[in-house]
């Protein structure tokens, strides 16, 4: 027995002398501080452009370029004020527009893509595969191949000057990327639930709506704070389809402060450009919850 123990102590490893893991202690912790102090001098310089943008935009327009630093005492709101309304219409009215098509795309993309989404990941029809596939194809389709047939197409139908043309698509499922999400996120969904629908009586709009729609939250909000934020930026489209000041969005509205034949106003396209990242940088701050939980249960790395 005495024999045995002894053996055992003498098997087990021993431990490193007390000096040996104060200096692994130090070690650790002038990597971890060494590891935070570069990855706040990354975020600082990443969002340096943002800070120099938001600075500029407090400056007198003569001062702008003249003085690149954002350390400086020579601030004003003239931008602000001057910017809100130097383009005939106040700066609210391109924002109501851009508000109205997002709202509107927003709406589309939820109908139409968690619809095609059901019907891919449970619906079982013939060429189901097959319509996925060019589906996922169209993704990596560019723009400019479909601009010129969707043009003649829209401008035939007299949808042009109106807000049309960039907000019906968006009722048809034409977002494969938010259709392929929501497909992953059905997929990953426990099958029992489905079975369970089907042994009660119900049909696949009711499966649809009562089983699956309440689960998919996470999918939902990340294709809602996604689209938002395409269509807020977007430019070539309202730029193609929206002529007429009156119908301006503010990614349009931004460029007429600079003319190329005269002087450009850089102060008040800044000012405005401040105005404009605001209600993305809220979306993105209520949303960022939803958008990690929703890409991290689809799958998508």
């Amino acid at each position: 027995m005495t024999t045995t123990t002894q053996s055992r102590r003498t098997a087990a490893p021993e431990r490193p002398p007390q000096r040996v893991r104060a200096r692994r202690s130090v070690g650790a912790q002038v990597r971890s501080v060494l590891k935070h102090v570069g990855l706040v001098v990354l975020s600082l310089v990443m969002i340096y452009p943002l800070i120099w943008l938001v600075v500029s935009s407090l400056k007198p327009n003569a001062e702008i370029f003249r003085n690149l630093s954002i350390f400086t005492t020579d601030l004003t709101l003239e931008n602000y004020t001057h910017g809100w309304t130097a383009q005939q219409l106040p700066f609210s009215v391109f924002i109501t527009n851009s508000l109205v098509i997002a709202i509107a795309a927003i709406i589309g993309n939820l109908v139409s893509c968690s619809l095609a989404a059901y019907a891919f990941a449970r619906l079982r029809f013939w060429g189901r595969n097959g319509y996925f596939a060019i589906m996922l194809a169209t993704i990596m389709l560019p723009f400019h191949v479909v601009l010129v047939p969707q043009f003649i197409i829209f401008r035939e139908l007299g949808w042009l000057e109106t807000i049309l043309p960039l907000v019906v698509p968006k009722f048809l499922a034409t977002d494969a990327f938010f259709v392929f999400l929501m497909v992953q996120f059905i997929r990953a969904l426990p099958k029992e639930l489905f079975e369970a629908a089907r042994i009660d009586g119900a049909g696949h709009f009711r499966t649809f709506w009562q089983v699956t729609l309440p689960l998919m939250v996470p999918a939902l909000a990340t294709t809602a704070i996604f689209t938002f934020i395409w269509t807020w930026g977007d430019f070539f489209g309202p730029l193609i389809y929206l002529r007429t000041r009156d119908n301006f969005t503010v990614s349009v509205a931004l460029k007429g402060f600079i003319d190329a034949q005269s002087t450009s106003n850089y102060g008040a396209m800044f000012a405005m450009s401040v105005v404009t990242l605001l209600p993305l940088f809220l979306v993105f701050l209520v949303g960022q919850r939803y958008l990690i939980k929703g890409f991290a249960t689809t799958g998508i790395k």
